[in-house]
């Protein structure tokens, strides 16, 4: 079968990539996409890779897709299809249907650059794996052995085929990038429960326990204490209660539909 040419003759397929998907595009590819071109976006095709291996030369992680559809009809990453293909990207549905492997509730592990949505994620109660000095082969072992969602803004590692499940994370602000989790895995919130030290459990404390780990101003101001099982870390309703609530309450708010969108996202890098 023959088909539209690319530059010079070269077989090519043509791919339609939604907005949401744009994020990911080469920049001369995404002004293309944005215009709507009835083609879609043309590509140079040897006629002997994969479809996966095609979208992700577009930069576009498998990740992020949840489904490959040649003239609408759904087939598998491995397809390889004729010269001339049109093929259409559907993006991931948010909340994202997941694994009958994964674990209730979801837990999560971070990158190494994404320590302060690992902070956010443990305040709001959320299983959160996170070291920073991880590297991609102990991130993949963790999220396998685990069953955890690996989260990072590095297209490389996600398209390790060994992992079991990850996820690309939009935003430059922490507090988008809560946004994103919670929209695309809608994760039960359960604030306060969780160290954002280091992920233990929090449980209450007298303060007679403590008092002489307490600084004398805590100890004369605060009653009701909790402490990490795990590290011993102490916590309190302190200064930064009223910012640390407000950061919770606005997470709830986008649990539940009503927080911004954190759109597009930005080109990643």
């Amino acid at each position: 079968m023959t088909g539209p040419q690319a530059h010079g003759g070269e077989a090519a397929l043509h791919v339609h990539v939604p907005a949401e998907l744009r994020l990911f595009l080469p920049s001369r590819l995404r002004r293309r996409a944005a215009a709507e071109d009835p083609h879609g976006v043309s590509c140079p095709y040897d006629g002997t890779s994969s479809l996966g291996h095609v979208v992700q030369s577009l930069g576009v992680p498998l990740t992020e897709v949840s489904e490959l559809r040649v003239d609408g009809v759904a087939v598998p990453d491995s397809h390889r299809p004729p010269d001339g293909t049109h093929l259409t990207l559907i993006p991931v549905p948010r909340p994202q249907p997941l694994p009958p492997s994964a674990p209730a509730p979801l837990r999560f592990v971070l990158d190494v650059h994404l320590g302060a949505l690992a902070r956010r994620l443990r305040l709001l109660g959320v299983d959160t794996a996170y070291r920073n000095d991880a590297d991609d082969a102990e991130l993949v072992r963790q999220a396998n052995a685990e069953r955890r969602v690996l989260l990072t803004q590095d297209r490389g590692l996600l398209r390790r085929r060994t992992l079991w499940l990850g996820a690309y994370v939009r935003g430059s602000r922490p507090d988008d990038q809560v946004t994103d989790v919670l929209a695309r895995f809608a994760p039960p919130l359960h604030p306060w429960t969780r160290c954002p030290a280091c992920n233990g459990t929090l449980a209450a404390v007298a303060k007679d326990q403590i008092a002489d780990q307490l600084p004398p101003g805590t100890r004369r101001t605060y009653q009701s204490f909790t402490r990490c099982v795990a590290c011993g870390r102490l916590y309190w309703a302190g200064a930064h209660h009223a910012r640390l609530t407000a950061r919770v309450e606005a997470a709830r708010r986008a649990s539940e539909g009503d927080g911004e969108d954190p759109g597009e996202g930005e080109e990643p890098g």
